[in-house]
Protein backbone atom coordinates (compact mmCIF):
# COMPACT_ATOMS: atom_id res chain seq x y z
CA UNK A 1 0.00 0.00 0.00
CA UNK A 2 1.42 3.39 -0.93
CA UNK A 3 2.82 5.89 1.68
CA UNK A 4 -0.53 8.15 1.35
CA UNK A 5 0.64 10.75 4.01
CA UNK A 6 3.91 11.51 1.50
CA UNK A 7 2.64 11.48 -1.31
CA UNK A 8 -0.27 13.42 -0.01
CA UNK A 9 2.68 15.90 1.65
CA UNK A 10 4.34 16.35 -1.90
CA UNK A 11 1.07 16.86 -3.96
CA UNK A 12 0.39 19.84 -1.27
CA UNK A 13 3.50 21.44 -2.73
CA UNK A 14 2.17 21.55 -6.50
CA UNK A 15 -1.24 23.17 -5.28
CA UNK A 16 -3.25 19.71 -4.82
CA UNK A 17 -4.80 19.15 -1.00
CA UNK A 18 -6.75 15.41 -1.26
CA UNK A 19 -9.89 15.94 0.85
CA UNK A 20 -9.58 12.28 1.67
CA UNK A 21 -6.92 10.46 3.90
CA UNK A 22 -7.05 6.97 1.93
CA UNK A 23 -7.78 7.41 -2.18
CA UNK A 24 -10.61 5.10 -3.70
CA UNK A 25 -8.98 2.70 -5.74
CA UNK A 26 -10.46 2.23 -9.10
CA UNK A 27 -10.15 -0.45 -12.57
CA UNK A 28 -7.84 -0.21 -15.30
CA UNK A 29 -4.60 -0.53 -14.14
CA UNK A 30 -2.37 -3.36 -15.79
CA UNK A 31 1.01 -1.96 -15.43
CA UNK A 32 0.45 0.76 -11.91
CA UNK A 33 -2.07 0.97 -9.16
CA UNK A 34 -4.92 3.62 -10.21
CA UNK A 35 -7.00 5.52 -7.60
CA UNK A 36 -9.58 8.43 -7.67
CA UNK A 37 -8.63 10.99 -5.24
CA UNK A 38 -10.52 14.02 -4.23
CA UNK A 39 -9.21 17.18 -3.74
CA UNK A 40 -10.66 20.87 -2.32
CA UNK A 41 -10.29 22.25 -5.76
CA UNK A 42 -10.70 18.75 -7.94
CA UNK A 43 -11.18 15.21 -8.69
CA UNK A 44 -7.91 13.54 -9.41
CA UNK A 45 -7.05 10.30 -11.44
CA UNK A 46 -3.83 9.34 -9.46
CA UNK A 47 -1.13 6.42 -10.39
CA UNK A 48 0.74 5.03 -8.28
CA UNK A 49 3.87 2.33 -8.35
CA UNK A 50 7.47 1.42 -6.90
CA UNK A 51 10.03 4.48 -6.76
CA UNK A 52 11.61 2.82 -10.08
CA UNK A 53 8.54 3.72 -11.55
CA UNK A 54 9.18 7.48 -11.82
CA UNK A 55 11.10 7.52 -15.26
CA UNK A 56 8.18 5.73 -16.94
CA UNK A 57 5.35 7.99 -15.15
CA UNK A 58 7.95 11.31 -16.48
CA UNK A 59 7.43 9.91 -19.70
CA UNK A 60 4.06 9.17 -19.82
CA UNK A 61 4.05 12.90 -18.60
CA UNK A 62 5.69 14.19 -20.84
CA UNK A 63 4.20 12.52 -23.84
CA UNK A 64 0.68 13.75 -22.42
CA UNK A 65 2.10 17.38 -22.78
CA UNK A 66 3.65 16.73 -26.25
CA UNK A 67 0.31 15.23 -27.56
CA UNK A 68 -1.97 18.46 -25.77
CA UNK A 69 1.25 20.97 -27.67
CA UNK A 70 -0.72 19.82 -30.92
CA UNK A 71 -3.97 21.08 -29.87
CA UNK A 72 -5.84 18.24 -32.16
CA UNK A 73 -6.93 15.56 -29.42
CA UNK A 74 -8.08 15.51 -26.11
CA UNK A 75 -5.79 14.14 -23.65
CA UNK A 76 -5.87 14.40 -19.80
CA UNK A 77 -4.32 16.94 -18.24
CA UNK A 78 -0.89 16.69 -15.97
CA UNK A 79 -1.36 18.42 -12.17
CA UNK A 80 1.29 16.80 -10.56
CA UNK A 81 4.15 13.77 -10.71
CA UNK A 82 6.30 13.33 -7.88
CA UNK A 83 8.81 10.20 -5.82
CA UNK A 84 8.88 9.71 -2.46
CA UNK A 85 10.87 7.14 -0.58
CA UNK A 86 8.98 4.17 -1.17
CA UNK A 87 6.47 5.20 -4.20
CA UNK A 88 5.78 7.25 -7.43
CA UNK A 89 3.34 8.93 -8.43
CA UNK A 90 1.59 10.76 -11.87
CA UNK A 91 -1.91 12.79 -11.03
CA UNK A 92 -4.18 13.53 -14.05
CA UNK A 93 -7.15 15.13 -14.50
CA UNK A 94 -10.21 12.63 -13.86
CA UNK A 95 -12.01 12.14 -16.71
CA UNK A 96 -15.93 10.61 -16.47
CA UNK A 97 -15.84 7.96 -19.29
CA UNK A 98 -18.88 7.28 -21.90
CA UNK A 99 -19.02 5.19 -24.98
CA UNK A 100 -17.62 6.87 -28.20
CA UNK A 101 -20.17 5.94 -30.35
CA UNK A 102 -20.21 6.67 -34.49
CA UNK A 103 -20.06 10.35 -33.70
CA UNK A 104 -17.19 10.18 -31.53
CA UNK A 105 -15.43 8.05 -33.25
CA UNK A 106 -15.84 10.28 -36.78
CA UNK A 107 -13.84 12.87 -34.75
CA UNK A 108 -11.13 10.92 -33.23
CA UNK A 109 -10.18 9.69 -36.90
CA UNK A 110 -10.64 13.64 -37.90
CA UNK A 111 -8.21 14.65 -35.05
CA UNK A 112 -5.83 12.29 -35.06
CA UNK A 113 -5.24 12.70 -38.33
CA UNK A 114 -4.61 16.34 -37.30
CA UNK A 115 -2.32 15.74 -35.08
CA UNK A 116 -0.32 13.38 -37.05
CA UNK A 117 0.64 16.52 -38.89
CA UNK A 118 2.80 17.75 -36.22
CA UNK A 119 5.90 17.13 -37.68
CA UNK A 120 9.55 17.34 -36.90
CA UNK A 121 12.67 17.10 -38.92
CA UNK A 122 14.03 13.48 -37.90
CA UNK A 123 12.27 10.23 -36.18
CA UNK A 124 12.35 9.66 -32.50
CA UNK A 125 12.08 11.62 -29.34
CA UNK A 126 14.17 14.06 -26.79
CA UNK A 127 13.96 10.83 -24.61
CA UNK A 128 13.28 7.33 -24.14
CA UNK A 129 9.97 5.50 -23.00
CA UNK A 130 8.05 2.53 -22.27
CA UNK A 131 6.12 0.23 -24.79
CA UNK A 132 3.37 -1.67 -22.04
CA UNK A 133 6.70 -2.25 -19.63
CA UNK A 134 9.04 -2.90 -21.98
CA UNK A 135 11.92 -0.17 -22.71
CA UNK A 136 11.47 1.93 -25.69
CA UNK A 137 14.53 3.61 -27.29
CA UNK A 138 13.86 7.20 -29.28
CA UNK A 139 17.28 8.12 -30.51
CA UNK A 140 16.78 10.64 -32.79
CA UNK A 141 17.48 9.74 -37.01
CA UNK A 142 16.71 11.14 -40.12
CA UNK A 143 16.51 7.86 -41.61
CA UNK A 144 12.90 5.89 -40.65
CA UNK A 145 13.98 2.66 -42.12
CA UNK A 146 17.24 2.32 -39.93
CA UNK A 147 14.97 3.79 -37.01
CA UNK A 148 12.28 1.16 -37.26
CA UNK A 149 14.93 -1.49 -37.71
CA UNK A 150 17.15 -0.94 -34.96
CA UNK A 151 14.91 0.16 -32.45
CA UNK A 152 11.72 -1.66 -32.90
CA UNK A 153 11.93 -5.13 -34.65
CA UNK A 154 15.82 -5.46 -33.94
CA UNK A 155 15.57 -4.57 -30.48
CA UNK A 156 12.34 -6.92 -29.69
CA UNK A 157 14.12 -10.04 -31.50
CA UNK A 158 16.61 -9.58 -29.35
CA UNK A 159 14.41 -9.73 -26.25
CA UNK A 160 12.39 -12.87 -27.74
CA UNK A 161 16.32 -14.44 -28.07
CA UNK A 162 16.79 -13.50 -24.16
CA UNK A 163 13.41 -14.69 -23.69
CA UNK A 164 14.11 -18.43 -25.38
CA UNK A 165 12.45 -17.84 -28.30
CA UNK A 166 14.90 -18.53 -30.75
CA UNK A 167 15.05 -21.03 -34.24
CA UNK A 168 12.75 -19.68 -36.70
CA UNK A 169 11.72 -16.89 -35.25
CA UNK A 170 15.08 -15.62 -34.94
CA UNK A 171 15.80 -17.06 -38.45
CA UNK A 172 13.07 -14.77 -40.21
CA UNK A 173 13.10 -11.89 -38.14
CA UNK A 174 17.07 -11.93 -39.81
CA UNK A 175 15.63 -12.17 -43.33
CA UNK A 176 12.49 -9.40 -42.47
CA UNK A 177 15.17 -7.40 -41.07
CA UNK A 178 17.47 -7.48 -44.38
CA UNK A 179 14.50 -6.91 -46.45
CA UNK A 180 13.15 -3.80 -44.50
CA UNK A 181 14.15 -0.84 -47.33
CA UNK A 182 11.93 -3.32 -49.41
CA UNK A 183 9.26 -1.93 -48.01
CA UNK A 184 10.14 1.76 -48.02
CA UNK A 185 11.25 1.92 -52.14
CA UNK A 186 8.40 3.94 -53.35
CA UNK A 187 7.33 5.11 -49.92
CA UNK A 188 9.07 7.64 -47.63
CA UNK A 189 7.15 9.02 -44.72
CA UNK A 190 7.51 11.91 -42.80
CA UNK A 191 8.25 12.12 -38.59
CA UNK A 192 4.25 12.42 -37.60
CA UNK A 193 3.67 12.94 -33.60
CA UNK A 194 2.49 9.40 -32.70
CA UNK A 195 0.42 8.26 -29.75
CA UNK A 196 2.55 5.25 -29.67
CA UNK A 197 0.14 2.85 -28.34
CA UNK A 198 -3.93 3.22 -29.83
CA UNK A 199 -5.44 0.22 -29.19
CA UNK A 200 -9.08 0.43 -28.09
CA UNK A 201 -8.32 0.65 -24.47
CA UNK A 202 -6.07 3.88 -24.44
CA UNK A 203 -9.04 5.80 -26.36
CA UNK A 204 -12.64 7.00 -24.78
CA UNK A 205 -15.02 9.75 -24.81
CA UNK A 206 -15.34 12.32 -22.28
CA UNK A 207 -18.38 15.12 -22.17
CA UNK A 208 -18.62 14.36 -25.65
CA UNK A 209 -15.32 14.26 -26.94
CA UNK A 210 -12.57 11.86 -27.50
CA UNK A 211 -9.92 11.10 -25.24
CA UNK A 212 -7.01 9.21 -26.07
CA UNK A 213 -4.20 8.74 -22.79
CA UNK A 214 -1.24 6.13 -22.16
CA UNK A 215 0.82 7.42 -24.47
CA UNK A 216 3.97 5.92 -25.61
CA UNK A 217 5.06 9.12 -27.92
CA UNK A 218 7.65 9.51 -30.55
CA UNK A 219 8.01 10.96 -34.14
CA UNK A 220 7.61 8.32 -36.79
CA UNK A 221 5.25 7.12 -39.38
CA UNK A 222 1.70 7.59 -38.91
CA UNK A 223 0.79 4.17 -40.29
CA UNK A 224 1.80 2.56 -37.14
CA UNK A 225 -0.88 4.38 -35.16
CA UNK A 226 -3.44 3.23 -37.62
CA UNK A 227 -1.93 -0.45 -38.07
CA UNK A 228 -2.11 -0.63 -33.98
CA UNK A 229 -5.88 0.58 -33.73
CA UNK A 230 -6.11 -2.76 -36.32
CA UNK A 231 -4.73 -5.23 -34.06
CA UNK A 232 -6.62 -5.94 -31.42
CA UNK A 233 -10.06 -4.11 -32.63
CA UNK A 234 -12.32 -1.73 -31.51
CA UNK A 235 -12.06 1.00 -33.88
CA UNK A 236 -15.47 1.45 -36.00
CA UNK A 237 -15.48 2.28 -39.67
CA UNK A 238 -16.59 6.03 -39.32
CA UNK A 239 -12.97 6.50 -37.47
CA UNK A 240 -11.25 5.17 -40.20
CA UNK A 241 -13.43 6.98 -43.25
CA UNK A 242 -12.66 10.31 -41.38
CA UNK A 243 -8.98 9.77 -41.37
CA UNK A 244 -8.97 8.88 -44.86
CA UNK A 245 -10.90 11.99 -45.73
CA UNK A 246 -8.56 14.09 -43.60
CA UNK A 247 -5.36 12.56 -44.59
CA UNK A 248 -5.26 9.34 -47.32
CA UNK A 249 -3.06 6.54 -47.09
CA UNK A 250 -0.34 5.99 -49.20
CA UNK A 251 -0.14 2.76 -51.53
CA UNK A 252 1.02 -0.03 -49.82
CA UNK A 253 0.19 0.34 -46.29
CA UNK A 254 -1.27 -3.20 -46.35
CA UNK A 255 1.40 -4.45 -46.30
CA UNK A 256 3.38 -2.01 -43.94
CA UNK A 257 0.38 -2.67 -41.32
CA UNK A 258 1.76 -6.29 -40.79
CA UNK A 259 5.57 -5.16 -41.10
CA UNK A 260 3.92 -2.63 -37.69
CA UNK A 261 1.97 -4.93 -35.63
CA UNK A 262 4.50 -7.49 -36.16
CA UNK A 263 6.47 -4.93 -33.14
CA UNK A 264 3.35 -4.48 -31.01
CA UNK A 265 3.24 -8.73 -31.01
CA UNK A 266 6.68 -9.06 -30.39
CA UNK A 267 6.46 -6.86 -27.24
CA UNK A 268 3.12 -8.64 -26.22
CA UNK A 269 5.43 -12.15 -26.49
CA UNK A 270 7.98 -10.25 -24.81
CA UNK A 271 5.86 -9.57 -22.15
CA UNK A 272 3.41 -12.22 -21.83
CA UNK A 273 4.74 -15.27 -23.39
CA UNK A 274 4.48 -17.91 -25.50
CA UNK A 275 0.69 -17.80 -26.74
CA UNK A 276 1.91 -14.49 -29.23
CA UNK A 277 4.69 -16.72 -30.37
CA UNK A 278 2.44 -18.30 -33.57
CA UNK A 279 1.11 -15.26 -34.87
CA UNK A 280 4.40 -13.60 -34.32
CA UNK A 281 5.57 -16.14 -36.47
CA UNK A 282 2.41 -16.06 -38.84
CA UNK A 283 3.22 -11.96 -39.26
CA UNK A 284 7.09 -12.66 -39.92
CA UNK A 285 6.65 -15.45 -42.62
CA UNK A 286 4.13 -13.40 -44.31
CA UNK A 287 6.59 -10.34 -44.58
CA UNK A 288 9.68 -12.39 -45.77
Amino acid sequence: MPDWSSIARHLGDAGIRPADATPRPVGGGDISAAWHLDTESREVFLKTGPAAAIDMFTAEAEGLSEIASANAVRVPEVFAIGQTADDAFLALEWLSFERLGRRGEHLLGKQLAEMHRTVKDRFGWHRDNTIGLTPQHNNWSSDWVEFFREHRLAYQLRLAADNGFAGELQEQGNRLLERLPLFFEAYQPVPSLLHGDLWGGNRACSDGAPVIFDPAVYYGDRETDLAMTRLFGGFGGSFYDAYETAWPLEPGSASRQNLYQLYHVLNHLNLFGSSYLSRALALTRALV
